[in-house]
């Protein structure tokens, strides 16, 4: 089943009754390509453990196991984690994204030789997986909110983080800038504490822990009714350095964009140095990453440069935004309301779209009709297209931005392929 990084399979380790759930999986994965309705590794779980359902728990059990979850970030910070890790040994990852457990059982199940396994998790099946897979690190990056109809209220999240990890034996690399992270991981045994930033703060101003009213002077934050406040940080991102529990500062050097990557390479230093990786060599690795599953892609489509960006969220939005090339720049904004999005986008509403003033913008995307009101509130200027060739040929000179949510994002990727 495609979507891992690894080596060669092993399956004549595996138990009989693995083996069989590992081979029926391929097949269906293989049929599934075939049918042309993509990678194949979700279908291809999905019948692996319906034949054996432990088989996530016997997938890892040979494995050094990091998982990494958050609302924003976590494929980028996973492919980080992986590339920093590969200077110890073989690694075995869900590249492609597949975060739920039969995606992370497809992707598992194409190798049982790699010594580490990094595995994305989505944040509702975090504790499920944490339980299966005996992690010896788990990394908390942020949570906001996302996907309602799907995730609930972050609080809600925070709470199931806060239960279902307060007895792992892993140690936490959480994020001391995020309350709600905090709040999650404070139930925890080892905690590593990294100081990565928090852009968006609007989920964050309600104390997790008694309700009260934050105070957020600065970067601190803490609540006055029942003093619950920010951790000292271990880590620290501190402009374009990372600065270790020594207080060693080590240069960050990405060719991927913007201050939500340095946090990302931020908490994958944190993360290496528990599995012996210094952050130097970590670092290093980091460097030769340049995309992550086609996001920050530059591409060629109608003979204009085209730069694919996913935002799914508020948070996401805002720190999108942060990347762009300033007006008049032409923006290409796509938004989808599939189950894979969520289906509800009040969100739109949060986003502050008068960000983008001054630029050239497009509207597309099967919710195209909900974001141009939103528009139309914030007195921006757009057209409403039906494609992103339509939108090319009518964008003035200059690189295009592209942004879209997450299966808006895979049909940008299509279409500058066709």
């Amino acid at each position: 089943m495609p979507g891992t990084d690894s080596e060669a399979p092993r399956d004549a380790s595996l138990p009989a009754r693995a083996k069989i759930a590992v081979t029926a999986g391929k097949m269906a994965a293989a049929l599934s390509q075939k049918a042309g309705r993509g990678s194949g590794s979700v279908i291809g779980g999905k019948v692996a453990l319906k034949l054996d359902p432990d088989l996530l728990a016997t997938l890892t059990e040979h494995l050094d196991v990091v998982l990494v979850s958050a609302t924003n970030g976590k494929t980028t910070t996973t492919r980080l984690i992986a590339e920093a890790l590969r200077a110890a040994g073989p690694v075995v990852s869900n590249a492609l994204g597949a975060n739920m457990p039969a995606g992370i059982t497809g992707a598992l199940a194409n190798s049982t030789s790699a010594r580490f396994g990094v595995i994305e998790v989505d944040e509702k099946y975090l504790p499920m997986v944490a339980r299966d897979t005996r992690p010896k690190a788990i990394a908390l990056l942020n949570l906001s909110r996302d996907q309602l109809d799907r995730a609930a209220e972050t609080r809600m999240m925070a709470e199931k983080w806060r239960e279902g990890l307060k007895d792992t034996d892993a140690v936490i690399i959480a994020n001391a800038d995020d309350p709600l992270v905090t709040w999650a991981a404070s139930s925890c045994k080892k905690v590593v504490w990294v100081a990565a930033g928090q852009a968006w703060k609007e989920d964050a101003w309600s104390c997790p822990a008694c309700g009260g009213v934050m105070q957020r002077p600065g970067d601190d934050w803490f609540c006055g009714e029942c003093g619950f406040r920010r951790p000292n940080p271990h880590w620290a991102l501190q402009g374009t350095h990372v600065i270790d529990p020594h207080r060693g500062a080590w240069p960050i050097q990405l060719q991927l964009p913007g201050r939500a990557n340095l946090a990302n390479a931020t908490s994958s230093a944190a993360v290496a140095a528990v599995f012996g990786v210094a952050p130097q060599v970590a670092l290093q690795r980091m460097q030769s990453v340049a995309a992550v599953a086609g996001r920050y892609d530059v591409v060629q489509y109608r003979g204009r440069d085209v730069r694919l960006l996913l935002a799914k969220n508020p948070a996401g939005w805002l720190e999108t935004f942060s990347l762009i090339d300033g007006p008049p720049a032409p923006v290409v904004l796509s938004v989808n309301a599939m189950d894979a999005d969520g289906t509800d986008t009040s969100w739109l509403w949060d986003v502050d779209y008068e960000r983008l003033s001054g630029h050239p913008i497009f509207v597309m995307g099967q919710r195209k009709l909900d974001l141009a009101v939103r528009l139309e509130v914030a007195n921006l200027q757009f057209q409403v297209v039906d494609s992103l060739a339509q939108a090319v040929d009518a964008a003035p000179a200059g690189r295009i931005e592209a942004i879209a949510n997450y299966t808006a994002f895979q049909q940008l990727r299509k279409a500058v392929v066709a």
